[in-house]
């Protein structure tokens, strides 16, 4: 029933002309799943109040519940044609007064961590692009016949939406920046292995892939107590993202997995000072896979010790710097970093080296990553004492990876295992820091087997470093003269 549902969604919103790319069809059907969501928890708050003798108060006003405007219903169940909004009075309604409804719970909530405050924020930074009264009709239609009410349904849910997310990772560059593998992502989990009652934290949160794999690894880690769930419903999981899309994403991808009010806040992570993060601030876990060729600007980078306009490069410190003592961290970043010769990349691999244990790298193929040709690394280090040897892992699936070929969980079977001990084999190998050159930490390492260098650079992108570093230089430049 939910397969066909999303594909009827799908279907609609492949003729609708304000829909015209993966990243729109993903947009438009979350925030309509979201407000179908908020009609199932109300509705579920209502029936706990009322066994418990307590009067329950709607979250929104009559007018803009779901049962009012979507989905009004006869007394035999069946939608009331009559009552229910079509063709122009229907986007009318949805676009100049929903909306502009529900935006103003952000004004009103009582902190970032309420479900007020994230309906709010839903709303302020999305908008209606259904142009066709009756497509979305249709729509509407489809996506009233989920239900959210059990763990079994959300479940089935899930995985759909999960879908949807890759298609729209595979559908360009621009997509693939929300979708993270995810047996690469389940790897990094194992490696890691978090702990009921650890917080556990991504500072690029994207489509929230970490932290539904981490949820979904927690559950099954052990059989849970009461107070177990309550932690992982209430203090486990947060998150931080810049881009709206992405954000009202991460929200709807974690209430699916069973988190009905995420600790996801819309911000640029990369605003807040380095020096403002506190003990209380701090967390036992980051996974993460941020954004790597962007580039921040002057303001932005004077937020961190180590300059540098490579949006990659000043995540890497903030998670150092978020991380607890004696925290792990598992954090996807271009394998150009382990041997770029620019100063910014060779003080964080001494920071890196100094600060904390990067005790695996596990070198990716190229492909690994759909619709995007860089080569990463995945970097597992723990906070609090320098790093003294290095496992090196090279995972060669024995295959060209692409859309139809992607990565699986056993390509990185022989990885998880060989890890536990930092065994020696064809692929893997270890480092002592002492052989490092000091001067220049480059970690570049080649495999004693006789493969292939970790991190060799091919022209091209030895090319995009040189044009990255005379982009930054300009604009180093541009902000002294701002400041003149």
């Amino acid at each position: 029933m939910f397969e066909n549902a999303f594909r009827r969604i799908d279907d609609v919103l492949w003729k609708e002309a304000g829909c015209t790319t993966e990243l729109d069809y993903t947009e438009q059907t979350s925030w309509l799943l979201f407000l179908k969501y908020l009609d199932g928890l109300e509705q579920d708050r209502a029936d706990e109040a009322a066994l418990s003798g307590k009067k329950y108060t709607p979250l929104l006003d009559a007018p803009y519940r779901w049962e009012s405007w979507a989905a009004p219903k006869k007394p035999d169940g069946t939608l009331d044609h009559h009552r229910a909004l079509v063709g122009p009075d229907l986007v009318d309604f949805v676009d100049q007064k929903l909306f502009p409804y529900l935006k103003g719970f952000k004004a009103k909530a009582a902190g970032p961590d309420t479900l007020d405050y994230k309906v709010g924020e839903i709303f302020s930074e999305l908008k209606n692009r259904i142009q066709s009264g009756y497509n979305l009709r249709e729509i509407i239609d489809a996506i009233d016949g989920l239900r959210f009410r059990s763990q079994t349904e959300k479940h089935e849910l899930s995985h759909l939406y999960e879908a949807k997310i890759k298609n729209m990772g595979n559908a360009g560059r621009n997509g693939g920046e929300y979708y993270t593998p995810r047996p690469l992502i389940r790897a990094m989990i194992r490696v890691v292995a978090p702990r009921i009652g650890e917080t556990i934290y991504d500072g690029a949160v994207g489509s929230a892939g970490f932290l539904c794999e981490a949820h979904d690894y927690l559950l099954a880690s052990k059989k849970l107590t009461t107070r177990d769930l309550e932690l992982l419903q209430t203090r486990t999981f947060y998150g931080k993202e810049k881009k709206s899309l992405a954000y009202v994403i991460a929200i709807m991808n974690l209430i699916l997995h069973g988190i009905d009010a995420p600790n996801i806040v819309h911000t640029n992570t990369l605003a807040e000072n380095l020096a403002d993060i506190q003990e209380r601030d701090r967390h036992d876990v980051v996974l993460a896979n941020p954004p790597f060729g962007g580039k921040e600007r002057v303001e932005v980078q004077q937020n961190f010790p180590i300059r540098t306009g490579e949006t990659a490069f000043l995540f890497l410190q903030h998670f150092i710097k978020i991380l607890k003592a004696g925290g792990r961290a598992a954090i996807v970043i271009k394998n150009t970093f382990l041997s770029n010769t620019d100063n910014a990349s060779v003080s964080l691999r001494k920071k890196l080296l100094a600060e904390c244990d990067l005790h695996t790298v596990l070198d990716c193929p190229g492909g690994t990553f759909q619709g995007a040709g860089v080569k990463t690394v995945v970097l597992f280090f723990t906070k609090g004492a320098p790093t003294r040897k290095i496992w090196f892992y090279q995972l060669d699936p024995g295959r060209n990876l692409g859309k139809t070929n992607p990565l699986n969980d056993a390509d990185l079977a022989e990885f998880i295992e060989l890890q536990k001990t930092f065994a020696a084999g064809p692929r893997s190998w270890s480092v002592d820091t002492a052989d490092i050159d000091p001067a220049t930490c480059d970690l570049s390492v080649k495999n004693p087997a006789g493969d292939e260098v970790v991190a060799h650079r091919s022209p091209s992108e030895i090319l995009d470093e040189i044009a990255a570093l005379d982009a930054e230089s300009a604009e180093v430049l541009a902000g002294i003269k701002g400041l003149l």
